[in-house]
């Protein structure tokens, strides 16, 4: 069966996470990316991640990640033949997604309108930290940054450890992901041709509307509650004999149901139990009255036994863990690649979390190599090997 996105094809000159992870997405729905890679160095994933052997080799864990299913080409746009070789390529394309701060393609010649005169039914998807206008349009975003600036990090952790940062990128693949979304609306636009600013701060923003709305319509400024869920109660993690347990027991059967399993029916009855505003009311004493049972058991046990009554809860894993687990390892989620060129070894990456029709998208070909498939696409524009050999000694690609 063909994918989504089959037959369009991507030009990804994205760095790192947010636009990389944008274009991970899009190669999995069926789309032909093309890396688009400074010449002699690449994306600076290619030197980041956790094995320093493969960041000398310009095959970082963090660009393996998410860049199998695409293909590499480099190109210096400061060099004019290398410019003018770029634009020959957009004119091939339907997107171009770019993570760049805002200003800088402009500058380098190759900016929206430069390359709309080029491609008119071009997708030109710009990803950035706050942007591409107003008073931070200049200022420099990582993650982190982002994190910190969209007030994340002021609601995560608890009264003693917030402000803290989420334990992963989220800026980034949040930024990144509304862009795959963005992107995939576009596409079904006639006639297509439209220019996407996605904001990773807005984007951010967008995913924290509980939060947001609770302080724009009823006035309450959003708190750091570490483990505890707000909204309700017993809503949170709890100590057990064998790590923590998360238990969402949102509603009244299912707090009463939680309780006669604990053998604490009797919680029930009480006034300051007897209602969801109550229990959140005395949630610090409620949580240690079942802890006092919780702890005789692991978490796990529990887990099974509460979910099979109908009160939600799963123990806390560390990533190795849930990866392990037949719930992950057998639905196609990680994807593995043979013998991968410039790694020396087979490796292992997550895909989407998607399934389309029963099936885990997935895209047939590793990560590449830095330029790996010049030939490939030079030569498809009409270019001898010749011309290629010449333009990489003259340092336009």
């Amino acid at each position: 069966m063909s994918k989504p996105l089959e037959g369009i094809r991507v030009l990804d000159l994205t760095n790192v996470l947010a636009g990389p992870f944008c274009c991970h997405h899009l190669a999995h729905m069926g789309a032909e990316v093309i890396k688009v890679e400074a010449r002699g160095r690449g994306d600076l994933a290619r030197q980041l991640g956790a094995d320093p052997e493969l960041n000398a080799s310009g095959m970082g864990v963090s660009f393996l990640a998410q860049n199998a299913g695409k293909k590499s080409v480099t190109v210096n746009l400061k060099h004019p033949e290398g410019k003018a070789l770029f634009l020959r390529l957009v004119a091939t394309a339907d997107v171009v997604v770019e993570n760049f701060r805002p200003g800088v393609m402009t500058r380098l010649g190759v900016g929206y309108d430069v390359l709309k005169a080029v491609n008119p039914h071009l997708i030109y998807c710009a990803i950035s930290g706050f942007g591409q206008d107003g008073p931070w349009v200049h200022r420099p975003a990582y993650d982190q940054i982002v994190q910190g600036a969209s007030g994340v990090m002021s609601i995560t952790g608890d009264g003693e450890s917030a402000p803290l940062r989420v334990g992963y990128p989220v800026a980034d693949t949040v930024g990144g992901i509304t862009a795959a979304f963005a992107i995939s609306a576009a596409l079904n636009a006639t006639p297509r041709g439209s220019m996407i600013d996605v904001s990773m701060l807005e984007s951010v923003l967008a995913t924290m509307g509980w939060v947001v709305s609770n302080y724009l319509i009823a006035g309450v400024e959003p708190l750091a509650h570490g483990n505890e869920n707000p909204t309700s109660a017993p809503s949170g993690a709890f100590e057990a004999g064998e790590g923590l347990i998360n238990i969402a027991a949102n509603k009244d059967e299912q707090w009463q149901l939680l309780a006669g399993h604990l053998g604490l029916s009797h919680l029930c009855a009480r006034p300051e139990y007897a209602s969801r505003e109550a229990r959140k009311a005395n949630r610090r004493a409620l949580k240690a009255e079942l802890e006092t049972v919780l702890k005789t058991r692991p978490a796990r046990d529990w887990a099974k036994e509460l979910n099979r009554i109908g009160v939600p809860a799963g123990a806390v894993l560390t990533v190795p863990e849930i990866l392990a687990m037949p719930q992950v390892a057998d639905r196609g989620f990680l994807h593995s690649y043979a013998d991968v060129p410039g790694v020396g070894r087979d490796i292992q990456v997550a895909t989407t979390g998607i399934k389309l029709d029963g099936a885990a998208p997935a895209v047939e070909t590793p990560p590449p190599e830095l330029g790996q498939h010049n030939a490939e696409i030079w030569q498809e524009l009409g270019l001898s090997t010749e011309d290629i050999d010449t333009l990489q000694e003259d340092g336009a690609i």
